[in-house]
């Protein structure tokens, strides 16, 4: 890591898997010798209720919470999270890494595109990823998203971890009855 601290904003919807996803990077930054706060921001404590965490790694960190236009990389489980998210970046250096689903329970009816211009106007660097069409496919199921995310920004260095020593940790800290599941989406991931 050439940088001194690394800031994250992951963001999602209660069932998502966003403490989860932000727990790992937390467990994998700590075994990688770095200095760890975290923190989680929600509204509805439930599934399907915005939730966003905080997590901050690197030399001297005293607090948890990401800066305004801060952020070195926010990861969104859902495209209008990703607008949500996208309040943290800073427009020149901030990666956004967004899945392409949307959920969206109301009548009347928004396209995954325009909430994406909305999230180009903040960041300039913006990376639209079909995880949750990826991760059905090969699980029957979206609930291992969050970890293909994790396995995806890894690939592409957006993250300073190695892939054997995250595997590891998800390893020690998923069910053993998910990990085949999620070995599946993790190396799957890292092709893309």
């Amino acid at each position: 890591m050439n940088q001194e601290k690394f800031d994250i904003v992951i963001t999602g919807y209660g069932g998502q898997g966003v403490i989860t996803l932000a727990e790992l990077i937390s467990k994998i930054a700590i075994a990688n010798n770095y200095e760890v706060c975290q923190a989680e921001l929600h509204g509805l404590a439930q599934r399907g209720g915005s939730v966003q965490t905080h997590i901050r790694f690197g030399k001297n960190i005293h607090s948890p919470k990401v800066k305004r236009g801060s952020a070195d990389l926010v990861i969104a489980l859902d495209a209008l999270e990703a607008a949500r998210g996208a309040y943290w970046a800073n427009k020149e250096k901030t990666i956004v890494i967004s899945d392409s689903e949307l959920y969206w329970p109301y009548d009347q009816k928004i396209e995954a595109e325009e909430v994406i211009e909305m999230v180009k106007k903040i960041a300039k660097k913006i990376e639209l990823v079909e995880a949750t069409n990826i991760v059905k496919k090969l699980t029957g199921s979206s609930v291992a998203t969050n970890i293909f995310m994790l396995s995806y920004a890894i690939s592409k260095k957006y993250l300073p971890f190695n892939k054997e020593e995250a595997w590891e940790i998800i390893e020690k800290n998923l069910k053993p009855e998910y990990l085949e599941a999620n070995k599946k989406v993790f190396e799957s991931a890292q092709s893309q």
